[in-house]
């Protein structure tokens, strides 16, 4: 199957944490990092996930945000610190690459906002994810 995500990280399942409807899924990206992913209990099931499965972490690049700092006092769990190895900008929007230990994210974000934040290839980056945007594919 080919999809038009592109970032598609590949990793190991670390831990399941299964509630009623929603599941926990955290995994060790090859680059060394650890996520969370928040799918359903039936996701879980349906794709056998369980410690060591083979998985890759799909993240659309709009539900990637970009920091210069690690952020602390907020929700959302997955921060990966990286460099910024590309920037292309348009009239309203940017694309972000950004190299992290073992991958390459893309995030899309307002062009405004690259620029408020002085996004140049080499600036240190944190990227942020919610753990609900991150889908789970077996690998």
């Amino acid at each position: 199957m080919t999809l038009s995500i592109r970032n598609q990280i590949p990793g190991t399942v670390t831990a399941v944490t299964p509630g009623e409807v929603m599941a926990t899924v955290k995994v060790r990206l090859t680059g060394g990092q650890d996520i969370t992913a928040a799918i359903t209990r039936e996701s879980v099931e349906d794709l056998g996930l369980t410690t060591g499965t083979a998985v890759r972490a799909l993240v659309k690049s709009t539900e990637i945000s970009l920091a210069t700092a690690p952020v602390s006092g907020l929700s959302i769990r997955n921060q990966l610190p990286g460099t910024v190895t590309g920037l292309a900008t348009g009239g309203a929007m940017a694309s972000v690459k950004v190299a992290v230990q073992g991958a390459e994210l893309t995030s899309v974000i307002t062009k405004d906002a690259a620029q408020d934040l002085g996004l140049a290839s080499g600036t240190s980056v944190v990227a942020l994810i919610k753990a609900t945007e991150i889908s789970l594919a077996t690998a």
